[in-house]
């Protein structure tokens, strides 16, 4: 008995992984009607397949992007439908295993304003128009698929890691001074992000549409005096009343909560792109490829953490912030204006989260009123990996954060490249406890 019970689970554990295998998923069949095999939404892009004025039956199609992914296959007559949850930006991709041997997407037929993704043949970034259907009609030519070497892949991946990191780095900077000087960890730098963004956005579309190089001197203005009211309307006057850290932390989740959901209010639940976003990639040295967008963020980004690290070093009011973060109370006994510091330091950390705002809407792309709430995570692990209170450790930490977040994705699907920083995080943080530039502190 115990023999048949054995055998009986056995085969049911192969069936069951049968049905899970990528085997299976080469014989999926196609709905009886375009989009039959999914949740109907009020959003889905859809199409027709076709090679040489003929539909192609029994192409895999996959869409995904913004926590969302779905599968379908094209019907006996090449159509097909995706539904989606939200009017996004997502990545759709033609299984190419599927397609007729020989024969590619031809690229020179795609719909106006579609490139494919560097690297590939068949996949796109898509997005919708005024409505909520997109149709893209897809047709297949003769061709040889392109293949990326690991090596290319791994290049490429380093260099937009670095963009991404240097970006990471304005923000966690200013994370890193506001907890060094005050102590403080402060969610609400996610809608610091998201409030420069923002200013961009109106001032460089719509009635404005200021270029963005007078654009972005301008956020940090706004950045700048959003940190002096911060500071001068609700934390100053909070830390004379002597409120401890874990009371200032639960204001700054609720005025981030609060700043969020006005940014909604505001502009509303889409995703608006900044001018030039989307702008095509140039070849610039082997497999390296960056768009003057890219190019333009890496400089600011390095010409203003170079500048930050001047005033640090070379500054009064720098060395008065690194003598606050070291001993507050010997630094204010010795002479220092402790608040006047602070109070700049606000401004300072405000207005490179402004920017640094503008550059990760360029990144993502888009602007949308929970942006900052999407790398807030990644810049706490930033602050912790490079050193709590260290400026120059949350510039290191960024930057392998960053890198690392854009070199998992040869391993990881996109909605897990997070994972792989994180668990670098971890890793790195049980060998060196206080971080990478921390000083060791003994508790109690």
């Amino acid at each position: 008995m115990r023999w048949v019970l054995l055998i009986l689970g056995t085969i049911l554990a192969a069936a069951i992984l049968l049905a899970g295998s990528p085997l299976t998923a080469h014989a999926a069949e196609a709905p009886d009607t375009p989009g039959g095999d999914q949740e109907k939404t009020s959003f889905y892009f859809a199409g027709v397949i076709k090679f040489g004025n003929e539909p192609v039956p029994g192409v895999n199609m996959s869409i995904e992007g913004n926590g969302f992914d779905a599968t379908t296959v094209t019907d006996a007559e090449g159509r097909w439908r995706l539904y989606v949850p939200e009017k996004e930006t997502y990545t759709l991709t033609v299984d190419e295993e599927t397609l007729p041997e020989g024969v590619i997407v031809d690229a020179a037929q795609l719909p106006e304003g579609t490139q494919p993704i560097d690297g590939t043949t068949a996949s796109f970034e898509v997005s919708f128009g005024l409505t909520g259907s997109k149709v893209m009609n897809l047709f297949l030519g003769e061709g040889e698929r392109i293949t990326t070497s690991f090596v290319d892949q791994f290049t490429e991946r380093i260099v937009n890691g670095l963009n991404f990191g240097l970006l990471l780095a304005l923000a966690a900077v200013g994370v890193s001074l506001i907890f060094g000087t005050t102590g403080l960890t402060n969610f609400a730098h996610a809608e610091m992000l998201t409030f420069g963004a923002v200013i961009a956005l109106a001032l460089g579309t719509g009635a404005l549409s200021l270029p963005m190089w007078l654009v972005l001197p301008l956020v940090a203005v706004a950045g700048a005096a959003l940190g002096w009211g911060l500071d001068a309307g609700l934390w100053q006057p909070l830390r004379r009343k002597g409120l401890g850290l874990v009371q200032l932390m639960i204001v700054s989740i609720g005025l981030s909560l609060a700043v969020r959901y006005l940014f909604n209010m505001i502009i509303g639940g889409g995703t608006y792109q900044l001018p030039g976003a989307g702008s095509p990639k140039l070849p610039i040295l082997g497999p390296i490829r960056l768009s003057v967008i890219d190019m333009a963020s890496m400089g600011v980004s390095v010409v203003l953490l170079v500048a930050v690290a001047f005033w640090l070093l070379r500054t009064r009011i720098g060395k008065a912030t690194r003598a606050i973060s070291d001993n507050p109370g010997l630094a204010a006994a010795s002479g220092i204006n402790v608040d006047r510091v602070i109070r700049i330091v606000w401004m300072l950390s405000a207005s490179l989260a402004g920017i640094a705002g503008v550059l990760w809407a360029y990144f993502r792309p888009g602007v949308k009123w929970d942006m900052g709430m999407h790398v807030l995570l990644l810049i706490f692990a930033a602050v912790t990996l490079g050193g709590l209170g260290t400026a120059f450790g949350a510039l290191i930490g960024a930057i392998i954060v960053g890198i690392m977040v854009e070199v998992s994705t040869l391993w990881l699907p996109p909605d897990l490249k997070y994972v792989g920083a994180l668990g670098i995080l971890i890793v790195i943080l049980l060998v060196r406890p206080q971080g990478i530039l921390g000083r060791k502190e003994r508790l109690g």
